[in-house]
């Protein structure tokens, strides 16, 4: 009876090891399901709105191309403030200027290298003004990834001492598919030596 207790025992201790390992990297089934819907979604979009870079060439469009979606990607960065919040100016790739205002700092480590990136507020009157701005390259960049950076959605939370960064929501800007658009780029402090593999890849491959 002992036997066939302990052998039950090692079977669901082995069990649980395997469940553990084949999520290990990706993440819970339910964030793995977002994820998924969110890029769906996306695909969707650009296949068919005639807000989509592709609006005007739809059979060229091809599909993105994604890292695996790896939940060690999704980051609590710890805000720091930033006292003194000057008015900063970004270029775009086609040579034109952007203001933003500097809004915080996120700091978080990440493969053994401690990362800091500066998250600018939209100012400029507009639809998206007061909304944050994240744009960012990494050791992935102008190989694996769009050269010219990519973008990270980010959401106020007055009060709070931390930000998540989900890169496996990073995306390339307009201007990764169709160069009529205008994008910013990176500011020189938020070009980061780690190698982020998460998120989308280049589209031209």
């Amino acid at each position: 009876m002992k036997s066939k207790n302990i052998l039950l025992i090692i079977s669901v201790i082995a069990i649980v090891i395997i469940i553990l390992y084949s999520f290990q990297g990706s993440g819970d089934p339910a964030y793995v399901e977002q994820i998924e819907k969110e890029r769906e979604d996306k695909d969707r979009f650009m296949k068919t709105s005639a807000e989509s870079p592709f609006a005007k060439n739809k059979d060229d469009y091809k599909g993105l191309n994604y890292f695996p979606i790896d939940q060690k990607y999704r980051i609590i960065a710890d805000l720091v403030p930033i006292e003194n919040k000057k008015i900063v100016t970004l270029k775009t790739n086609d040579g034109k200027d952007e203001r933003y205002q500097e809004y915080a700092y996120a700091e978080f480590d990440l493969e053994q290298f401690h990362n800091k990136l500066v998250i600018y507020e939209m100012i400029d009157m507009g639809p998206f003004r007061g909304k944050l701005f994240l744009a960012f390259g990494d050791a992935t960049s102008a190989n694996e990834t769009y050269g010219a950076g990519r973008y990270l959605d980010v959401e106020k939370n007055p009060g709070s001492t931390t930000i998540t960064l989900d890169f496996n929501k990073a995306y390339n800007p307009y201007c990764a598919y169709n160069e009529t658009y205008s994008c910013p780029l990176p500011p020189p402090e938020n070009l980061l030596n780690v190698a982020i593999r998460a998120g989308e890849k280049s589209y031209h491959e």
